[in-house]
């Protein structure tokens, strides 16, 4: 392994990059939901296309990019200035919104081998940007609608080149943006997602034209062996054990049945990995999915996307049954899957690490990201409109202290919308913005309470809301109470109110609002103690 310093400049080095992708990413982006939300994520991948740096961007697109990556080198041959672009969730994607621009990097000068022409010589790294756009096409407006199969959900691409030798495919793109509701909006997010992969390509060349290619690379398999020990070092102070935990979605917005989702974490000790020597007790860690209920009829379905390369991951196998709501197979709809099963696969993973390290997990956060798309046509341009957000909620209460309100949290990391970009961008106005007090559960420590957003459309819309836990709320931990269920209300002209579930889709006329209030979390601790 490298020098202790040298590899933390290195550790550095590579995080600055993945982190000046997404600024250039967000300044050049023309949708609110990228410059202003961030809903983006940029990483930095070795020649093998493991991943050696993330900037600090949204979890729930981090976790799933090494797939991504790995199924534009496996489908395709890319050479120096190609860009290569996918959505699809069965070939590496998470839902359909979510575009990933894969692009090689070629820094040394390379002689074609026999029968291999030198534009498809090996690439020495990749980069990677992935955005949400607020609209590929579909049934509804922001593409994130209640349907049953992935083909009503949007434009499905799966790898292709949109950008071949430095020349954009005007065929390609010309698909994609005739399919969608905002083609301009559209093709202005997929340029700036080209312009982050061309400054994490300028930078990877610039440090390897400082310090040479071999030791760049070098240094890049000692971060992914340090993350494994560092993983390990973690795992062995976690008491050995199976712990079996379970929770539940409300429903998949099509029919009222719940649907489970179980975990059970087992700690082990195993020999070291094949071909090295092993250390006297190395942990292992299983979370075996099985137990989980099938896959759904509605959206709510999420595909495998558990990466076997990032060092971090080595010590931990992962066991998603086929055809069950946690690795579902096509043509099950998945646009919830990435969204809300994702949240509360990590409400029951925390639930039954609760159990091993009851002294560093917190209760249940909000556990939905409250998924609301308003679309139409904007009565101001005469053209059509898709505005998509994820609103706020609780932060589960700590060990040692209260949870934040109206925060995002877990697998999504955006911000909200300003009401001023908001309005300037849609017809539609920000009635109420506010934090929902005594919605986060009481004990020694209190839940973070969560959000009321009330945004009325001064058009014809079509509103569709995506969240959960609206028919319990979010747990708490140690005589904790859990945190208070969301809600949703449609304001009629008349003044009239109506309460609407968790999932739905409404058509609203001009001068009526939607309410929507997010889940508070759940408090930690007995409140007498």
């Amino acid at each position: 392994m490298s020098d202790p310093i040298e590899l933390e400049i290195f550790k550095n080095l590579y995080h600055s990059i993945a982190e000046e992708m997404g600024a250039a990413l967000r300044r050049t982006a023309f949708s609110p939901n990228i410059k202003e939300r961030r809903d983006y994520s940029c990483a930095v991948f070795d020649r093998a296309g493991e991943v050696i740096a993330m900037g600090d961007h949204m979890p729930v697109h981090l976790g799933s990019m090494p797939m991504s990556v790995r199924a534009a080198i496996d489908r395709l041959e890319l050479g120096p200035g190609d860009v290569a672009m996918l959505n699809d969730p069965f070939f590496g994607g998470t839902h359909l919104p979510d575009i990933t621009l894969v692009a090689p990097v070629h820094v040394r000068e390379k002689k074609p081998g026999r029968g291999r022409p030198l534009r498809t010589a090996e690439a020495d790294f990749y980069v990677a940007s992935r955005a949400h756009h607020a609209d590929v096409g579909g049934t509804y407006p922001g593409s994130m609608g209640l349907c049953r199969e992935i083909y009503q959900e949007g434009m499905r691409v799966p790898p292709v080149l949109l950008v071949r030798a430095g020349k954009t495919d005007r065929d390609v793109l010309a698909l994609i943006l005739s399919n969608v509701r905002t083609p301009g909006e559209r093709e202005g997010d997929l340029g700036a997602q080209i312009a982050a992969c061309h400054t994490g390509a300028t930078r990877l060349r610039e440090i390897c034209s400082r310090y040479g290619v071999e030791r760049v690379q070098r240094a890049a398999s000692d971060l992914l062996e340090y993350s494994e020990e560092m993983t390990r070092a973690f795992l062995r102070k976690v008491p050995q054990g199976t712990f079996r935990a379970e929770d539940f979605l409300d429903n998949d917005g099509i029919s009222d049945r719940q649907v489970r989702i179980v975990a059970r974490v087992s700690i082990e000790r195993s020999a070291g990995r094949p071909g090295r020597r092993p250390a006297p007790t190395q942990p292992l860690v299983i979370v075996d999915f099985t137990g989980t209920d099938p896959q759904v009829e509605g959206s709510l379905n999420a595909v495998e996307d558990v990466p076997a390369t990032a060092g971090l991951m080595r010590p931990i196998r992962v066991i998603t049954p086929p055809g069950t709501v946690v690795n579902a197979r096509p043509p099950a709809a998945v646009a919830g899957g990435n969204v809300e099963t994702s949240q509360r696969i990590v409400d029951v993973l925390l639930r039954a690490l609760a159990q091993a390290i009851p002294d560093r997990i917190p209760a249940a956060a909000s556990g939905t990201m409250n998924n609301l798309t308003i679309g139409g046509i904007d009565p101001r341009t005469g053209e059509p409109f898709a505005y998509y957000e994820t609103v706020a909620g609780g932060m589960g209460a700590r060990p040692t202290k209260p949870g934040v309100s109206g925060v995002h949290t877990h697998m999504t990391n955006s911000l909200n919308t300003p009401a001023e970009a908001l309005e300037y961008a849609y017809p539609l106005r920000v009635r109420r913005y506010s934090l929902r007090p005594g919605s986060g559960g009481e004990g020694k420590h209190t839940g973070g309470n969560g959000i009321v957003r009330e945004i009325e459309v001064l058009g014809d819309a079509e509103v569709t809301l995506l969240a959960d836990r609206r028919s319990r709320g979010p747990y708490g931990l140690r005589g904790g109470a859990d945190g208070k269920p969301g809600r949703a209300q449609v304001v009629r002209q008349d003044g009239a109110t109506e309460e609407l579930p968790g999932k739905f889709n409404v058509r609203l006329r001009p001068g009526e609002r939607i309410r929507i209030e997010t889940p508070g979390a759940g408090g930690f601790g007995r409140a007498d103690k």
